[in-house]
């Protein structure tokens, strides 16, 4: 199972190359990481999507918080949060496929950034899904390139999941 794990650091140099060592030294992959500023002057969070098992990210936790400046760490798997990627892509235009790309790019209220004769770059944000979705729309026309960030995530202070509340709206 995959798990998003929030850990709010001090900002410090070396803070992230602790937790990277910790988790290469366990064998665990990060499949997904986001760093940044967080609300309070000082302080950064770190977004990591970590595939492993309940037990093993218990285990991760305590280990994160023996490491120096770990302010807080909090496994949000399963909390209603708000979650958000950013993925640019480069994509073919050749013939008149340019209207249809065009017209994809509305219904996934994306943009283009930048154009050229024989390619869009496209840059799409939401939710972990959409960009999947996509991008697998988009394949058939060529993409060349794909830059994407990691997924960013903050907790719903309402409580209300609505992953939960999308299975009664059809």
């Amino acid at each position: 199972m995959k798990h998003t794990l929030s850990v709010l650091v001090e900002d410090e140099s070396g803070v992230l190359t602790r937790i990277a060592g910790l988790f290469a030294r366990r064998g665990f992959n990060i499949e997904s990481l986001a760093v940044g500023p967080a609300e309070q002057v000082g302080v950064s969070r770190i977004t990591m999507v970590v595939p492993a098992e309940d037990k093993t990210i218990e285990q991760l936790t305590k280990q994160l918080y023996k490491l120096v400046n770990i302010l807080r760490v909090q496994d949000i798997t399963d909390v209603p949060c708000v979650e958000r990627e950013l993925m640019l892509l480069k994509v073919q235009t050749k013939g008149n496929k340019r209207s249809e790309i065009l017209e994809i790019v509305q219904i996934f209220r994306a943009r283009v950034v930048d154009l050229a004769e024989n390619f869009l770059i496209i840059e799409v944000t939401g939710d972990p899904g959409k960009m999947i979705a996509i991008e697998q729309i988009l394949t058939p026309f060529g993409i060349t390139e794909i830059a994407r960030t990691g997924k960013i995530s903050l907790v719903r202070e309402s409580k209300i999941n609505t992953e939960f509340l999308r299975t009664f709206v059809k």
